[in-house]
C-alpha cells in the first residue's frame, strides 16, 4: 500500500512540476510575443522613484541602426528600454513620418536621439508629441524652419565631405532621375570615423546606407527643439559637420552642450559618453 501511495505522490508531484513548467514556458512565450513588454515594464519602473523613459535612437546618413550598438548595450545595462529606429534616408518629411509611427507605437515618456541627419528627422517627428520629454542631438543638425542640412553644413568652413562622396544617379519610374550619395570606401575611415579602429571602420564603410541627395536639400518646416529641452554632443574633430556649425545650432537651441574631441562617428568611438548624456537628459526631464 505504501509503495502505491508513494507512486501516486510521485506521479502527482511530477504532474504538478510539468504543469508549472508549462505555465512558465507560456509566460516566457507571452513575454516574447509582446516584444519584451515585461522587461520594458521593469526598466520603466526604474529605481529610486525615477521612471525610465524609452530611448528612441535615429541614425543618420551613411550609417544604420548598428551604429548605436555600443550605446544600446550601455543604456540597456542601466535599465532603459531602447529602440534603434530604421531611417529611410529619403527626406526629412517622409523620414519623420516613418519615425512618427515608432513614436506613436511606444507608450509613455520618451527621449528621442538623433545623429547627424537624424537630427533633422527628430526635430520634425517630435514636434507636438507630448510624450517626447527631451531631445538629444549627437553630432547632428538642428535646423530651423526654412534651413536644409546642405545649407547648414556650408555655414562655416571645415567640412570635407563633398570631396569624399560617391554619387549614384538612377532613373525613377516616371523617367526622371534621382541621386543617392555614399562615402567612398577608401575615404570612409578618415572622413567619417577617424577615431574608430580601421577594421571596424572598413565594416561600417561596406555596410553604409546611402542618403538621397534631395534629403540634404529639403528644407525643415518645424523645429521641436524650440519647445522641448535639448542636449547636444558637439564633436570637435568632425569632418562632416564642422564644430563651428554644431556650436551655432546648439547655442541657438539653448541646448545643454557637451564637447568631445571625436570624429563624426562619436556614438561608435565614445558610446559611454553618448549614453551618459542621454541618461542625463532622461533624469532631468522624466520623473
Amino acid at each position: 500500500m505504501m509503495s502505491v501511495i508513494g507512486g501516486r505522490r510521485r506521479l502527482m508531484t511530477g504532474s504538478l512540476a510539468t504543469a508549472a513548467a508549462g505555465l512558465a514556458l507560456g509566460a516566457v512565450a507571452l513575454s516574447g510575443t509582446a516584444s519584451g513588454a515585461t522587461e520594458t515594464a521593469k526598466a520603466a519602473a526604474g529605481t529610486g522613484g525615477h521612471t525610465r523613459p524609452t530611448v528612441i535612437l535615429e541614425h543618420g546618413a551613411f550609417a544604420d541602426g548598428s551604429s548605436w550598438n555600443g550605446v544600446v548595450s550601455r543604456l540597456r545595462a542601466d535599465g532603459y528600454p531602447v529602440i534603434a529606429a530604421a531611417n529611410p534616408l529619403r527626406g526629412p518629411a517622409s523620414d519623420a513620418a516613418a519615425l512618427r509611427t515608432v513614436l506613436d507605437h511606444v507608450k509613455g515618456p520618451k527621449v528621442v536621439v538623433g545623429h547627424s541627419y537624424g537630427g533633422n528627422v527628430i526635430s520634425r517627428a517630435a514636434t507636438d508629441d507630448p510624450d517626447v520629454k527631451a531631445l538629444v542631438y549627437v553630432a547632428a543638425f538642428l535646423p530651423a524652419p526654412g534651413e536644409s542640412a546642405l545649407e547648414l553644413t556650408g555655414k562655416y568652413p571645415g567640412s570635407t565631405l563633398p570631396g569624399a562622396l560617391d554619387p549614384v544617379t538612377y532613373k525613377l519610374a516616371d523617367g526622371s532621375t534621382a541621386t543617392d550619395l555614399y562615402i567612398r570606401q577608401d575615404k570612409f575611415h578618415h572622413q567619417f570615423a577617424a577615431d574608430v579602429p580601421a577594421g571596424q571602420a572598413a565594416l561600417m564603410a561596406a555596410e553604409q546606407r546611402p542618403i538621397a541627395q534631395a534629403a540634404l536639400e529639403e528644407k525643415a518646416t518645424t523645429a521641436a527643439w524650440k519647445t522641448k529641452p535639448s542636449w547636444d554632443i558637439v564633436t570637435t574633430r568632425d569632418l562632416n559637420i564642422p564644430a563651428a556649425v554644431q556650436r551655432f545650432m546648439a547655442k541657438r537651441a539653448h541646448a545643454h552642450t557637451v564637447e568631445v574631441a571625436a570624429s563624426h562617428s562619436v556614438a561608435v568611438s565614445h558610446p559611454r559618453l553618448v549614453a551618459d548624456v542621454i541618461e542625463r537628459a532622461a533624469r532631468a526631464t522624466v520623473r
